[in-house]
């Protein structure tokens, strides 16, 4: 019997992220000109750097409105800053309703602060840090200018720096979408790739290339090095053994057709090494009969290749809002249909494909996709989708977080990993269109050479050598010829690892989206460049030597609105997930290590098989490893290890709690470490509906209209709006105003009113982004983990067995 494992079980346990990493280039606002690719080193000061991965812990910002008790003992309550811009993801202007007592005041003075700070942001813990805070104006009616300018002194003060932080979503809900401005990156291909199709269980066997054969010492079998399934050939029979589980299927052919085993397996495979490597094999041996009846569909492909999978007959549900698009259910992939009879549209790797049916002739289609796909809800099971629709919010804030830069501290005694080529010998060839820089094709790390020089990039650290093989140290001085490696070329990635900046003991290094993989393409942020590049293989010693590049196709990559990043699914993608790589051969041993790395998409480059300097080892990580974590060196220092100590929630026990009750509702907790006399950090409460406005009042929502507050606790009705104020007031609820708009429009009761409207918007949405994500536990295939995952399939495969 098969193992088949849960849509939810393979989403969460099986899934390798393809970490979302950042671009160098910042989104552009409008009337911006874009900047060119770096063709120097810059020696601007460090960007505070962000994290992708996805989180074993849920955190949030701990919730609005917070209290604090300031040094003089007066009660402060701040409410949830509205948003009003976020520069290049680096500067961010928020405008903060805040509630003063003093002690002994029977009234709080209630007023507002513009409060401008640099930002550094956390995606696995979904988190934005506030440095360089400081409040640039402050309106209190009720306070004298000397009283303002000490409550102002009072409010820095009562805030510690390791808790000015604030939810990724409720920044991301309050920001203008419009106003990022995607830069496709340039020659990225959308060809599409084979894609099957088929109504009962199948297996797609990815092979990169023509089969790469390994022998086994003392033993008449020889294995498939570059496919993501067990694959074997016994020799004295030509016959092809494929692992389905517990099961075998054989065939005369590696493109089959295949059949259950007839009667036993060759006596060669009970001689298979006791070891790691082969231990799934060894388990499965003599293996379990497969019934013809139960035998699955096998396709087999010779270059990456995807495949729709359906449960029987295709199940369609209507896209509610939509008029004709509809949903198929019954299958784990993103596929959708314009009516029954329409054009069936294949979402993979962030790329759009369209064919008459589901058997094809499919054709890319995301820049012309139907107008109901961006009436796709946000609690439909397969929202995830929204992030590849041009136009849409989710698309737009899929960019932006690909912008954020990854950063780190690296010390310039940092280890380097070891360099080995296969054959002993190093073999470079010139890289296309650059004139003087050369890559090593026989080894599994980057290599380049410019001139006398060797340059090596490895997960996002550069180092330098005068000889192939070393000795390497950290370097902060790039060629500018790397930089122009165009995208046809394995080595484009490393075009995206920067010096920020360096001193004689450290350099600050900045990591780009397209380090790991992810681009900006036609609106949206996508998987891969959509080249191939072909494996590098060497026959010159007892075992082959293979070194894959990893494809944007053959992983079933789909995007994770949780954690930022592309992730890869496993069904019926075999036991090494897929794109056809299933060893990484070890040049320095001459050995393989059988799916260490083939679930992953970043090979040397990144973390699924990270190389940890220290320990001199090789190793998988968590689903969405900081490619900067990887190290696990303390001569690296992440850029975004403030979320270890800024975190909100999950605090340690000993504290003490009590409430206070925010002038104009809302209840916020302020906690108290347990032994001190000073209050601290507020915990989660309810959202508060008080408002600044852009004109230096406080404003409140009684639901049924807005107050303004008199600054001592009265509150005066706002003029009721027309009906067709309220009409143009829904459509600014959905774009909002960047902060130099706002200002300057911010003159009159109606953009005021229509300002406070969109600011309770984006403050409702945020709350319910932050809650599903708590919800989702970073693993969604939704935005509302509530409206409910896939649970439609039932198609997931045991594949060759245990998942990595």
């Amino acid at each position: 019997m098969r193992t088949v494992h849960s849509p939810a079980q393979v989403r969460i346990a099986l899934v390798t992220a393809l970490s979302l990493v950042a671009s160098p280039m910042t989104p552009l606002m409008a009337g911006q000109t874009p900047p060119a690719k770096p063709t120097t080193q810059p020696t601007k000061p460090a960007a505070k750097a962000s994290a992708t991965s996805a989180s074993s812990s849920v955190t949030t910002d701990g919730g609005w409105p917070r209290s604090f008790t300031t040094a003089s003992g007066a009660q402060l309550v701040l409410y949830q800053p509205q948003i009003a811009s976020w520069e290049n993801q680096k500067k961010l202007v928020a405008y903060v309703a805040a509630s003063y007592t003093a002690t002994g005041a029977s009234k709080a003075a209630i007023g507002t602060l513009k409060v401008e700070a640099d930002t550094s942001v956390s995606v696995d813990t979904r988190l934005v840090n506030l440095g360089g805070y400081k409040i640039a104006e402050s309106t209190f009616p009720t306070l004298q200018k000397e009283q303002l300018r000490t409550v102002v002194d009072e409010i820095m003060q009562a805030q510690p720096p390791a808790e000015r932080v604030i939810g990724l979503d409720r920044v991301l809900a309050g920001i203008d979408h419009s106003q990022i401005i995607p830069k496709n990156t340039d020659g990225l291909k959308a060809d599409p790739p084979p894609i099957f199709f088929s109504k009962r269980p199948a297996i797609l066997v990815n092979i990169d290339g023509e089969p790469i054969w390994s022998p086994i010492r003392d033993n008449d079998l020889r294995y498939a090095v570059n496919t993501n399934w067990d694959l074997f050939e016994h020799g004295p029979s030509k016959t092809f053994y494929l692992r389905d589980g517990e099961g075998w299927l054989q065939a005369s052919d590696v493109k089959g057709p295949w059949k259950p085993v007839d009667d036993d397996l060759p006596e060669s495979f009970k001689k298979l090494p006791k070891d790691g490597n082969f231990a799934d094999v060894v388990a499965s041996v003599p293996g379990k009969k497969i019934k013809k009846d139960k035998m699955p569909q096998v396709f087999v492909s010779f270059q990456p290749a995807e495949m729709i999978l359906l449960q029987g007959e295709p199940n369609y549900l209507l896209v509610q809002g939509a008029k004709q698009l509809l949903w198929v259910s019954n299958t784990q992939s993103d596929v959708f249909r314009m009516g029954r009879t329409g054009s069936v549209y294949f979402l993979v790797s962030g790329r759009w494909f369209a064919a008459p049916d589901f058997s094809g002739p499919w054709k890319f289609v995301t820049p012309n996709l139907p107008d109901d796909f961006k009436k796709i809800p946000l609690e439909h099971p397969r929202s995830r989708v929204r992030a590849s629709v041009p136009g849409t919010d989710e698309a737009a804030e899929a960019v932006l977080l690909a912008q954020i830069p990854q950063t780190a501290t690296v010390k310039r005694d940092l280890k380097p990993p070891d360099v080995a080529y296969a054959g002993g010998t190093p073999k470079f060839e010139a890289i296309e269109k650059t004139q003087t820089v050369e890559r090593a094709v026989n080894t599994d790390k980057d290599v380049l050479k410019v001139g006398d020089l060797y340059y090596m990039c490895f997960q996002g650290v550069w180092f330098m050598s005068k000889s192939p093989t070393g000795p390497w140290e950290v370097t902060s001085t790039i060629p500018s010829q790397i930089y122009t490696i165009p995208i046809s070329s394995p080595s484009y990635p490393v075009t995206y690892v920067t010096v920020e900046e360096s001193n004689n003991d450290a350099v600050v290094f900045a990591t780009a989206m397209m380090f790991t993989g992810m681009m900006i393409g036609w609106g949206c942020a996508v998987w891969g460049t959509g080249w191939y590049y072909p494996p590098y293989a060497y026959y010159g010693g007892f075992y082959p030597a293979y070194y894959p590049r990893y494809p944007t196709y053959g992983y079933y990559a789909s995007y994770n609105p949780w954690s930022g990043a592309y992730s890869r699914g496993a069904f019926a993608y075999g036991p090494y997930g897929g794109a056809g790589v299933g060893a990484r051969y070890n040049p320095t041993t001459g050995t393989y290590s059988r799916g260490a790395v083939a679930y992953g998409p970043y090979g040397a480059r990144g973390a699924a098989s990270a190389y940890n300097p220290r320990t001199g080892a090789y190793g998988t990580t968590r689903q969405g490893s900081n490619v900067y974590g990887s190290w696990g060196s303390t001569s690296v220092a992440r850029g975004d290890q403030w979320a270890n100590t800024s975190r909100v929630t999950n605090k340690a026990t000993g504290t003490t709690t009590r409430v206070t009750q925010g002038s104009g509702g809302g209840s916020a907790v302020t906690r108290n470490p347990a032994g001190t006399g000073n209050a601290s950090f507020a915990g989660k409460t309810g959202s508060g509906d008080m408002y600044a406005g852009r004109d230096g009042n406080v404003y409140k929502n009684t639901g049924e209209g807005w107050q303004k507050s008199d600054g001592s606790g009265g509150w005066n009705d706002v003029q009721k709006p027309s009906s067709s104020e309220l009409q143009s007031r829904a459509s600014d609820a959905q774009s909002r105003a960047s902060g130099a708009q706002a200002g300057a429009q911010d003159r009159g009761g109606s953009q005021t009113v229509s300002q406070l409207n969109s600011d309770r918007s984006a403050r409702t949405q945020g709350t319910q982004r932050t809650d599903s994500y708590q919800r989702s536990g970073g693993y969604s295939s939704s935005y509302r983990p509530s409206g409910g995952a896939s649970r439609s399939g039932g198609m997931s495969r045991g594949g060759g067995g245990r998942r990595r």
